[in-house]
């Protein structure tokens, strides 16, 4: 015989098979359309095979559906489920049936549906009460599986369904254990001490590892008194049996229910309900892990964003602002409920490019963006890059007058090195003598220009040299100042400087290199004369000089921003006092550099105030010394 006369043959015996069937087969697939309906189902439920086949059959009462989809996913993670329950006729009518349901499976181990084989249960009165009994409960348990599905935490999840287990099965206590890396771990009871919880066991020998080991879903376990006091419920007294069943999640053991009987007895009713309850709880865990999961993640997220010091923004498909975090409140100013729910106040680049915009504020911001094509948002990123433009184009600046500043006395030097030569012959002794001298005060600016460039470099890469030692600031003051009043008909300069001022700690070189800057900017930045003070005195540890000056001043917005590279107090100061704007910031990089510090302040009446702090000598230090 061929093989496909041999499957034929195997074809009719099945068919043969299903048709002489006293019992009900019935096969649906994973949508519970019925793939196979055979003639003992159609006399049962009087349907034909013609009018059911490849569509659901209408068998479950709607009080019945919640326990049916309990029961399907027992038996898709787990084994066949045997039960009594009640199916509905063609008529409307509804009858007591058995049924045994297994998965369909493929020769692979897919599952492709179920096969149900369904017999009529005799209605004598005790069935019936036992039906009654056993259909309240069911009505009981889908209210129960309402309540347990409608919370989203975890913890309340367990405790309910610890809760409902005793009220189910009619056990005098119960608990629901994790399965966790090898052991039990008890998260919650009913009716039993508060205290109990947290405790853990060993799986491999417990009863939760010996159901397991059997294969099965359910597992009802009695025994003396002295096998049972060894187990964690003997805390309840008279214990006598133990119910129990397996929660999966996502098809893996992920705990176990406990049912505990000490005054009342437990049959096959109290196991099936456990059963139905256990795989409820596996789909109500897999729900509540998975919620929470997803408040993790978005915690997480939010807090990843929160930190970030990076302004960020997420826009709903409109363009509105849905999340704004805090460092974007910082950056511009405007806070999360001014800014949510409308467009972000700043243009946005094309994805996968960035734009450099201006607030009104004056703050420059680098933008970019992305797209999130699952949720139709888009991400925005920027940050503060004013310090940065300000800097390039402070150097553009810096560039720009440090080839003036060098142009012109070069110029100067070639010029009378020219005439010299070109000259010298004819030029008298005192013409040479006023080039040579001319070439000389031009060079020597050039050294000084040269100098600060060199000194502003090296503390820019914090490469300044000191050398702290103890030294008279009040002798280095009188020295720099020394001469001073003939320089100018203009200005008056008056130096207040107290004999027993203390020695301090520094660097005298670096702190005549600070005084003279000092100094020069005093005359600088007064250009229409007036008093050039310098005063001294000692505030504990530490002595203090000032250098006061009644010239132009420096706006309250500028007093920190003058300390920095290339930066001068306003913009047209280049032109009108010169200088590369490096000054200041070797003063204060001098000055911190021997732990000491460089401030500006108004002068009373106009004009500016710089403060130079140096720490006292520590010979010094606790002696009694003048203040002012």
């Amino acid at each position: 015989m061929s093989d496909d006369g041999v499957e034929n043959a195997d074809d009719g015996l099945a068919t043969a098979v299903l048709a002489s069937s006293p019992n009900a087969v019935i096969a649906v697939d994973r949508d519970l359309s019925v793939l196979v309906w055979n003639p003992a189902a159609e006399h049962l439920f009087g349907w034909t095979a013609g009018d059911i086949t490849g569509r659901r059959a209408p068998l479950v009462p709607g009080e019945l559906v919640a326990e049916h989809n309990a029961v399907l996913e027992r038996v898709r993670t787990g084994g066949p489920v045997s039960l009594r329950t009640k199916r509905l006729r063609s008529d409307g009518s509804a009858i007591d049936v058995g049924v045994d349901i297994s998965a369909l499976r493929s020769a692979a181990g897919a599952l492709l549906g179920y096969v149900s084989v369904y017999h009529p249960v005799e209605s004598d009165s005790v069935t019936r009460e036992r039906g009654a009994r056993r259909a309240r409960l069911v009505r009981r348990l889908t209210d129960v599986v309402g309540g347990i599905n409608a919370e989203l935490e975890l913890p309340p999840v367990l405790d309910r369904i610890a809760a409902s287990l005793t009220e189910l099965t009619g056990a005098d206590a119960g608990g629901f254990v994790l399965i966790e890396n090898g052991r039990l771990r008890l998260v919650s009871t009913s009716g039993l001490p508060d205290r109990l919880r947290g405790a853990t066991a060993d799986l491999r020998t417990s009863l939760v590892g010996k159901l397991l080991r059997t294969g099965k879903t359910v597992l009802l376990e009695t025994g003396d008194q002295a096998a049972l006091d060894e187990l964690i419920w003997s805390e309840l007294p008279g214990l006598h049996t133990i119910a129990l069943g397996v929660a999966a999640v996502g098809g893996r053991p992920y705990g176990a229910l406990y049912a505990l009987f000490a005054k009342r007895k437990a049959g096959h009713l109290e196991l099936e309900l456990l059963e139905l309850l256990a795989g409820h709880a596996g789909i109500a865990l897999a729900n509540a892990m998975a919620y929470q999961d997803a408040v993790r993640q978005r915690a997480h997220e939010r807090a990843v964003v929160d930190a970030s010091a990076d302004g960020i923004a997420v826009l709903d498909g409109l363009g509105l602002v849905r999340q704004w975090n805090p460092s974007a409140e910082e950056l511009t100013g405007l806070r999360a409920e001014e800014v949510i729910g409308g467009p972000p106040p700043f243009p946005l680049p094309s994805p996968g490019e960035k734009l450099t915009t201006q607030l009104p504020s004056g703050r420059w911001l680098d933008v970019v963006s992305a797209g999130i094509n699952e949720t139709d948002e888009i991400v925005v990123d920027f940050r503060d890059v004013t310090r940065a433009k300000e800097l390039e184009e402070a150097k553009d600046l810096f560039l720009a007058t440090t080839s003036h500043e060098l142009r012109t006395p070069i110029t100067v030097v070639r010029g009378f090195a020219s005439t010299l030569d070109a000259r010298w012959d004819k030029l008298s002794d005192v013409e040479r003598r006023s080039a040579v001298r001319t070439i000389a005060e031009r060079s020597r600016a050039l050294g000084q220009l040269m100098d600060h460039l060199l000194l502003g470099a090296r503390a820019g890469a914090e490469e300044l040299k000191v050398q702290v030692e103890s030294f008279d600031l009040g002798e280095r003051v009188r020295a720099a100042t020394l001469g001073m009043p003939v320089l100018s008909d203009r200005h008056r300069v008056e130096v207040v400087i107290p004999g027993d001022l203390p020695w301090v700690d520094g660097d005298a070189l670096a702190t005549d290199i600070l005084l003279g800057q000092l100094l020069e900017n005093a005359f600088k930045y007064s250009p229409e004369g007036g008093l050039i003070r310098v005063l001294a005195w000692s505030e504990k540890d530490r002595v203090v000089l000032v250098v006061d000056d009644e010239g132009v001043g420096i706006a309250p917005g500028d007093r920190e921003r003058v300390f920095e590279r290339f930066v001068q107090a306003d913009a047209g100061d280049r032109r009108r006092f010169g200088g590369v704007g490096l000054g200041l910031y070797i003063v204060r990089s001098l000055a911190r550099a021997q732990g000491g510090e460089v401030t500006a302040h108004p002068r009373p009446g106009g004009g500016t105030r710089m403060r130079f702090v140096l720490g006292t000598a520590p010979a010094y230090i606790g002696s009694d010394t003048p203040n002012r």
